[in-house]
């Protein structure tokens, strides 16, 4: 008889808190996730599939606060994010009519070329789909090779698409812009300015200051190139620019 051995074949599959079972069931079948399993009595069971990775889902801890997004969470490693986020994408708009960009449950926006985007469900827990070639390590409070209002929108890059932090970025930059908006480059300021126009419509804030100093720019259609090569991916893009 052989001797059962350890051998590097696991399978780890996230548990993560349920607040309301009809919820996450809708939130994640719309996105084209399926139902392997799914019990409410007696006790809250649920494992769906999606592509080649499941997620499970327990009972929620009493007292847990969806709308704080600290329930719980995973990282999907994945070889290149974009087309996970474009399917998402797809099939809200198909269930909805929309993306759901702001409020619970959403989406984060993806950039071009970034490594990794979050989604938050009903219950506030955090899938975070990240490619596993991002770099090792991060910089975390704007790269120190950059300084002014450029390190700012480094910092701001850093805690909206790393650290899931559209708060803490909108604050950062609105400070940053009032410190160093009147020595950078237009461009610079005009890039911290669509920022903050987003930020402020994701975080349901008045967007109207900051549209307003954006449309008193002067942009050289290099600058307006520039604006649109980094922030394309930005809806309404092209009603901000003056």
């Amino acid at each position: 008889m052989s001797e059962i051995a350890v051998r590097p074949n696991e399978t780890t599959v996230p548990l993560m808190p349920c607040a309301s079972v009809e919820e996450t069931l809708a939130f994640y079948e719309a996105l084209g996730f399926r139902a392997t399993y799914k019990q409410s009595r007696p006790y809250v069971y649920l494992a769906l599939r999606w592509s080649g990775f499941q997620l499970d889902f327990g009972p929620a801890p009493e007292g847990l606060d969806p709308a704080r997004e600290e329930s719980g969470g995973c990282l999907v490693m994945v070889d290149a994010v974009a087309p996970y986020h474009a399917a998402f994408v797809a099939a809200m708009r198909r269930v909805h009519g929309k993306v759901l960009g702001s409020g619970l449950p959403r989406i984060t926006r993806y950039r071009p070329g970034a490594s990794r985007f979050t989604l938050i469900d009903p219950s506030g827990n955090s899938i975070i789909f990240i490619q596993r070639d991002e770099p090792a390590e991060l910089e975390y409070g704007g790269s120190k090779k950059l300084t002014g209002l450029a390190r700012a929108l480094d910092n701001a890059r850093i805690l909206r698409e790393f650290k899931n932090d559209d708060l803490q970025a909108f604050r950062a930059l609105k400070s940053a812009v009032r410190r160093h908006g009147a020595d950078a480059p237009v461009v610079e300021r005009a890039i911290a300015l669509c920022h903050l126009v987003d930020l402020a419509m994701v975080l349901g804030e008045p967007a109207d200051p900051w549209s307003a100093d954006l449309r008193g720019l002067e942009l050289t259609t290099g600058d307006r190139r520039r604006i649109e090569s980094e922030l394309g991916h930005l809806p309404g893009l092209q009603e901000w620019l003056p």
